[in-house]
């Protein structure tokens, strides 16, 4: 049996990608810091036949992510997938933003993804095999009004993973970018309240430079989860150091 380890496992895009995985057959170690969230999605999800290890860790600690991944190593036997699908978003004006946001936007959406994957790598580098995705977000190469510090913060992910997947390609491991644009998450919702924050995102908000979704809705989770599994799966096998934009056009495909 396959086995993945998959960060912000939770809630929001992390926790489909977990459905997604186990769906097809695949350990899953589901990471987040919220231990409450992590027992409730995993018992949730309903499926028997499925081997689902929750383990509570701070990505943006490198000691517990470390801890994560070697207990994900010694239970279920190895890892051949790492999805880092933790992240924040603090949004606001950059002359108004305080040095925790950014310190913090920094070291979740950047050092969660350089200390998982860090960790992650050494174990794959032994087998000569794996697969890493990176749940990014289109703001890493579009400027958002108000989300200096999350854009950037995905930018450095993007590019980080990137590279990663340069160094790593000797050894057969394969390194991918997923980049969301709006989706029905909680995270959305925080932009905006719940009723307007689909609208918002499908019509635009001219005065803040943000065009709409050409194909008329947001995304919904399993979509991110979808194209997630394809880049993990063999049908990508000679994929590596791209970045698949799932925001219907939002960035209208540059």
């Amino acid at each position: 049996m396959k086995v993945a380890v998959v960060t912000g496992a939770a809630g929001g895009i992390g926790e489909e990608i977990v459905r997604e995985l186990a769906f097809s057959g695949i350990a899953v170690a589901m990471v987040d810091r919220d231990r409450d969230a992590l027992e409730r999605v995993a018992s949730g999800l309903g499926l028997e036949n499925c081997e689902l290890l929750p383990l509570v860790a701070d990505v943006s600690n490198a000691e517990q992510a470390e801890q994560a991944v070697v207990q994900a190593v010694d239970v279920l036997g190895g890892i051949d997938y790492l999805v880092n699908a933790a992240g924040v978003l603090q949004s606001g004006w950059i002359t108004e933003m305080s040095d925790n946001d950014w310190h913090h936007t920094m070291a979740v959406n950047v050092g969660g993804v350089f200390h998982m994957s860090r960790a992650a790598a050494r174990h794959m580098v032994r087998r000569s095999s794996g697969a890493i995705v990176t749940v990014s977000s289109n703001a890493g190469s579009t400027p958002r009004v108000g989300m200096a510090g999350y854009a950037a913060s995905k930018a450095a992910a993007t590019m980080f993973t990137r590279c990663l997947g340069l160094e790593l390609a000797r050894y057969g491991i394969r390194c991918n970018v997923v980049a969301p644009g709006s989706t029905d998450t909680p995270m959305l919702t925080a932009l905006w309240n719940h009723e307007q924050a689909s609208r918002i995102a499908v019509d635009g908000v001219p005065e803040a430079f943000r065009v709409g979704i050409p194909l008329g809705r947001v995304a919904q989770p399993d979509d991110i989860a979808a194209a997630v599994r394809f880049l993990l799966s063999d049908a990508a096998a000679h994929i590596t150091m791209q970045e698949l934009v799932v925001d219907g056009g939002a960035t209208l495909g540059v």
